[in-house]
């Protein structure tokens, strides 16, 4: 549990770092931009790195990636609908079920020469 909890919260600094710049950063010279971003991603590091770690002992590397592609499309619905005030339209919701489901079928068969 405390992988997924830290990997929310690294998902939500490296969703500011890629994104944030979008809706305030027009007017900052792309470096800034950048030096900004990287200041942002470092925070996510630090926690994405332990909650990777911490993860890998009960998960693959492959599960690791899966969760963490699952939270960020999670962190980004939220960012996108209430930071950058987009519209989620069904199309969106499709695909992000689609993913959803391949998330299911990751976890809920034994791979062969799975670690766990």
């Amino acid at each position: 549990m405390s992988t997924v909890v830290l990997l929310c919260m690294s998902n939500v600094f490296m969703t500011f770092a890629w994104y944030g710049h979008l809706k305030y950063g027009h007017a900052w010279p792309l470096w800034k931009a950048i030096l900004v971003s990287w200041a942002i991603a470092l925070l996510e590091y630090c926690l994405a790195v332990p909650a990777n770690r911490l993860g890998y002992a009960h998960f693959s590397g492959f599960q690791l990636k899966i969760i963490q592609e699952v939270v960020t499309l999670v962190v980004f619905i939220a960012f996108a609908v209430l930071f950058l005030k987009e519209k989620l339209a069904w199309n969106y919701l499709v695909a992000f079920v689609f993913l959803a489901v391949a998330a299911f079928f990751a976890f809920a068969f034994k791979a062969s020469g799975s670690m766990n």
